[in-house]
């Protein structure tokens, strides 16, 4: 199943490894999920870890080396401009992503996505939701 986590979702599971964020990511990296990129979302992804200092951490340096592997992922190098979310313009990157990629669902904890909850058939869920869900 392809889905499109947000930065929120992925940093957090470096912050907390009991936590709903972890076993989503973990999900990813046991192949029971695809994750879907684009380009700015990798940049994202990466200018976060390296602002925290969490590349540098063991689990932080594994998922970076996952993400440059390209490992279990979907990577789009074009995308549409969507421009659904007004309030923070920056989240529109997770819609353009999942609308091009077809994806099942965008798995996040930023408010402004998660008000949405459905965008052409696409599902925005919390890690939690998500792990409620059979699909």
């Amino acid at each position: 199943m392809r889905v499109v986590v947000d930065t929120t979702v992925f940093i957090s599971s470096l912050l907390n490894t009991e936590g709903n964020p972890r076993k989503v990511i973990d999900l990813w990296r046991f192949e029971k999920i695809t994750l879907c990129l684009s380009k700015a979302i990798l940049a994202e992804y990466f200018e976060v870890l390296g602002r925290f200092g969490m590349s540098e951490e063991p689990e932080g340096a594994e998922l970076v080396q996952l993400l440059q592997k390209r490992y279990n992922q979907f990577f789009l190098a074009a995308v549409p401009t969507i421009s659904a979310i007004s309030e923070d313009p920056a989240d529109n990157k997770f819609i353009e992503c999942a609308v091009a990629a077809d994806a099942k669902c965008i798995i996040s904890g930023d408010r402004h996505l998660l008000n949405l909850k459905l965008f052409k058939g696409i599902r925005i869920l919390s890690p939690t939701e998500f792990l409620k869900v059979k699909f």
